[in-house]
């Protein structure tokens, strides 16, 4: 279901780390190649300077009716020829991250409860409701 809200909409909203640790929101669309997901960046972009200096990042996806996913983890820079032709083509030059995922949250209504199913690498999905 979290992949399906990444694919829903076009543009999502990052949030970085700036460099005196407040954070920076930007627009950001992803990609997914096989199981990984990926951003892309403009090559120079205050969001990619956030990311190559510290890689910690949050992304929202944008919420609709059918939930509301949130993204953590650290971003990792990509500089493969093979795997920047293959996910960005010909839109280089420009910064590609994989994202290496650190937890997962989606939140739903479901009659009257608020269901917020969250993941994180290695461990079980928990599931809270709340009426």
């Amino acid at each position: 279901m979290v992949r399906e809200r990444l694919t829903a909409a076009e543009t999502h909203v990052l949030a970085t780390l700036r460099r005196d640790g407040s954070p920076r929101v930007s627009g950001t669309e992803v990609d997914f190649h096989g199981p990984d997901l990926f951003i892309g960046s403009m090559w120079g972009a205050r969001k990619a300077h956030d990311l190559r200096r510290d890689g910690r990042f949050a992304l929202h996806a944008h919420p609709s009716a059918e939930g509301d996913a949130k993204l953590s983890g650290v971003a990792i820079e990509v500089t493969e020829k093979a795997v920047l032709d293959a996910v960005q083509g010909d839109m280089q030059p420009s910064h590609l991250f994989r994202l290496d995922l650190q937890q997962s949250v989606l939140t739903t209504v479901e009659g009257d409860k608020l269901v917020a199913t969250t993941w994180w690498p290695g461990r079980e999905v928990v599931r809270f409701e709340r009426k």
